[in-house]
């Protein structure tokens, strides 16, 4: 039976009965006014001070997971009792707090610990630490005990374990839907003039989305931060795994709840994004006109429709030309921003109308990193498809073009594809686009280089 990590700070960081710490929490969130983010949430700072200091900040960055929810999450946390090289995972269960245990997200626990030697199972460094429960009360709020938690723990901050943690991060997460969060308080026990300078640069730094600038200037002495190694990680991964804005939601400092300017804390929430109004158009035109279009997209929402409600697949009735092609296709499902499933067919053996019907079929409910559609998650999803032209092989990737080309790896029985959105939505250069296509396909990322593995590209009519 697993060993439960029992909270060390509840009662005393925060409230310690389930009823006064909903109430203190729903207090907070009651008083953010913010806008909505342009896109997918990637990643979040938040402060790890008691709430009394710090939860009104907090409360900035967990207020977005009101309309972005995530079955998956990874705290990354400095130490702060114990001294040690690289980082720690929590291997021994979940981690209790008021509100019930967290359960471990033991996948993503294990693959970390594979991926890379930097991440460790050392217990100590989670027995006494703060900085990462701190977190778990607000994840709870918004997202209930239903979420797997990995908590990470930084020991020695230096700028290779954060490479070395971001590069674990984004091997392990892929096309995984996991939330980041970097625990992180500010510049400590300045005056508040002294405070706002140091944490003004860090801000700066953040907004600009500029983890080795960050980095840069911890080492100057420029501005401070506890978790300065845990946010330089978050945000090395989160750029990768597609973010490319960053917006600094609030800052507050100590003083401005004891009303002590003489020696503060600075605090901050933060969240990381893609920008889905910046992204280039993908894919290539293939003809098919507005209604065709329009048809496709209705016919895979009343063929996943059909299948809830247990009724006959519908059949397309006087299908135009375009859409008797036998082409292959891929149906895309998005909830409230995040994937919800996607399956494909890389040739077409049947018209394209039957091909999007069975794949829609397919991305609803058999996509096998995702539980079944439920029928009250139907109004919330959109549909994406993609026509693919036929495959081309390639000798030299100097031939594909990222935002115009999906990739196809093959070696021996191993073979694996990414459509074309995918680089642009991630902002991958062709050698990384290459590089996941080869882990798409069960290889290595260097793959590429054998002589026995083929690379193919074909495009796509995205809509």
């Amino acid at each position: 039976m697993q060993k439960v990590r029992r909270s060390v700070i509840a009662g005393t960081w925060y409230p310690g009965r389930p009823e006064a710490l909903r109430r203190e929490i729903a207090g907070y969130v009651g008083n953010v006014k913010i806008d909505d983010i342009p896109g997918r949430l990637v990643a979040l700072i938040s402060p790890h001070a008691g709430y009394i200091y710090s939860g009104q900040v907090a409360a900035y960055a967990y207020k977005l997971l009101e309309r972005h929810k995530f079955r998956r999450v990874i705290v990354v946390a400095p130490s702060h009792h114990a001294y040690f090289q690289g980082v720690s995972v929590y291997t021994q269960g979940g981690y209790e707090t008021p509100f019930g245990v967290v359960p471990l997200d033991e996948e993503i626990v294990s693959a970390l610990m594979a991926a890379s030697p930097v991440v460790q199972d050392i217990p100590e460094a989670h027995s006494k630490e703060h900085s990462l429960e701190i977190q778990l009360p607000f994840l709870q709020y918004f997202l209930g005990n239903n979420f797997l938690l990995t908590p990470v723990v930084m020991g020695v901050q230096s700028y290779n374990t954060c490479v070395e943690l971001a590069e674990a991060i984004v091997k392990v997460c892929g096309d995984r839907d996991v939330l980041l969060v970097a625990s992180s308080d500010l510049s400590h026990y300045h005056s508040d003039k002294e405070a706002r300078v140091l944490d003004g640069q860090l801000l700066k730094r953040v907004e600009a989305f500029d983890p080795e600038g960050l980095y840069e200037d911890l080492k100057a002495g420029k501005c401070e931060a506890c978790g300065g190694g845990p946010m330089i990680a978050v945000m090395l991964a989160a750029k990768r795994l597609g973010a490319s804005k960053a917006r600094v939601l609030c800052y507050a400092n100590s003083g401005d709840v004891t009303g002590d300017r003489s020696g503060v804390v600075g605090y901050m929430a933060a969240a990381f994004f893609d920008n889905p109004g910046g992204r280039k158009k993908v894919g290539v035109d293939l003809g098919l006109s507005d209604e065709e279009k329009k048809v496709l997209k209705e016919l895979a929402y009343r063929t996943i429709e059909a299948e809830l409600e247990g009724k006959p697949q519908p059949v397309l009735k006087n299908p135009t030309e375009k859409l008797m092609q036998r082409r292959g296709a891929f149906v895309t499902l998005h909830k409230q921003g995040q994937l919800r499933g996607c399956i494909g067919m890389i040739e077409g053996f049947k018209p394209l109308w039957e091909t999007v019907r069975d794949m829609a079929i397919q991305a609803a409910f058999h996509d096998p990193r995702f539980s079944p559609l439920q029928k009250e998650e139907l109004p919330e999803v959109d549909i994406e498809i993609s026509v693919l032209t036929p495959l081309k092989a390639i000798s030299s990737m100097d031939e594909i073009k990222v935002g115009l080309h999906g990739l196809v790896v093959r070696k021996g029985p191993y073979s694996g594809l990414l459509l074309p959105q995918v680089a642009v939505e991630h902002n991958w250069d062709v050698k990384t686009f290459v590089e996941w296509t080869c882990r798409k396909a069960g290889l290595t990322p260097d793959a590429w280089k054998d002589p026995d593995t083929k690379i193919y590209v074909f495009s796509a009519d995205v809509f």
